[in-house]
């Protein structure tokens, strides 16, 4: 297994996320705790020492069932990460009910890393409202060695992640990040991690293989990759990808079996970072791979201008893009949320004056009739 050093820890760089456990009956509220301590169990014996959930996980029981997997191991033989969940606005009055639940449910009386969950264009003005005390209450927590290490998720776009490092950023020891091949320009995966790495922030990874579809790659789509490894796992080649980037410590995957614990164990057997060779053929690949459905906006802001409605063509576009190149998911609908209902994609009235101004000639009443039926 590989090692990482942080601070004073040498953790293992890979992670096991228990968002995606398995469960009963294909009720995702129900986890198989038998396998998913079994899962723990190998996990452990080799070597993973990192096992990260959340509040809202499996319906509140991903907590339940890793605490109880853990609490057969000696706690000082691995690290435990939870998350204030933030997601859900109504839960910013009660950080401290919730704290003290995840305590109990997790059956420990810290948390080794605890994190700010999903800081994004929906939750970040209450984030920074002092009236919640959220930041004042868990720098408390730590101070009182009930929480070790402290830190933050981050799903919302560049200029949400400024602002949250200009509040709280010098009280920030990490910073979980959705990041992968795909994502490294797709949602400037890139600038995020150089602003980080301007803080002296380590990057944690999130959605490593994007949900598990860099795990299921077409033929065509793994040709390219293939020709340079035949022997090499499709998984693998996000993962090396991510074991590239001098700044990530921390590789969180959702496994949802044995065999995928076994196989990313494997993996993390000795690092292998991309060539350089590799690493072009393989963003060339993400490109083409995101081309098929993402529209080539430029953000020139010509369309702005002459928008009856006002919208912000471009952010709405960047968000089309990844919610068709997703084909659905919780990115898109949670920025929209942010914004006034007359600036969504369905308050365009199709009267093509952008369209008239655009450099690239996007048919972008198009997109927005298209992106407000997906919603």
């Amino acid at each position: 297994m590989i090692y990482k050093d942080f601070q004073d820890l040498k953790l293992s760089a890979l992670g096991m996320g228990c968002m995606r456990l398995p469960v009963v009956g294909g009720n995702d509220a129900v986890v198989d705790e038998a396998a998913a301590e079994e899962m723990v169990d190998c996990a452990m014996a080799n070597g993973v020492n990192y096992y990260d959930t959340a509040w809202g996980y499996h319906n509140g029981n991903s907590e339940i069932a890793l605490g109880k997997a853990l609490a057969k191991h000696p706690r000082e033989k691995f690290y435990i990460a939870d998350k204030f969940p933030g997601y859900d606005l109504s839960n910013m009055p009660k950080v401290q009910e919730i704290f003290e639940e995840q305590l109990k449910k997790c059956r420990v009386d810290y948390f080794d890393f605890y994190l700010f969950h999903n800081v994004c264009e929906m939750n970040i003005d209450a984030y920074l409202d002092p009236q919640y005390g959220i930041h004042d209450y868990l720098m408390e927590q730590k101070r009182r060695g009930r929480i070790r290490h402290l830190g933050f998720s981050c799903h919302g776009n560049l200029p949400v992640l400024k602002r949250f490092l200009d509040a709280y950023g010098k009280d920030m020891e990490f910073c979980q990040l959705q990041l992968n091949y795909i994502d490294w320009t797709f949602q400037n995966g890139r600038e995020k991690v150089e602003l980080l790495d301007s803080w002296h922030i380590p990057v944690w990874v999130m959605e490593p293989l994007r949900g598990g579809r860099l795990a299921r790659l077409s033929d065509e789509e793994a040709a390219p990759l293939r020709a340079m490894r035949p022997e090499e796992p499709i998984p693998a080649w996000a993962l090396r990808f991510l074991q590239s980037i001098p700044s990530v410590t921390m590789i969180l995957s959702g496994m949802s079996d044995l065999e995928q614990v076994k196989a990313n164990i494997a993996t993390f057997q000795m690092g292998v970072p991309l060539s350089s060779r590799e690493m072009d053929r393989l963003l060339a690949q993400a490109q083409r791979m995101v081309s098929k459905t993402a529209l080539p906006c430029t953000a020139c802001h010509y369309c702005v201008s002459h928008c009856p409605q006002g919208l912000d063509i471009p952010s709405l576009l960047a968000l089309y893009n990844e919610h068709a190149f997703t084909g659905g998911g919780f990115l898109a609908p949670m920025a929209l949320s942010a914004l006034p209902q007359d600036k969504w994609p369905s308050a365009c009235i199709g009267c093509r004056s952008c369209e008239a101004v655009c450099p690239q000639q996007l048919k972008i009443s198009e997109a927005m009739a298209d992106f407000a039926s997906r919603l």
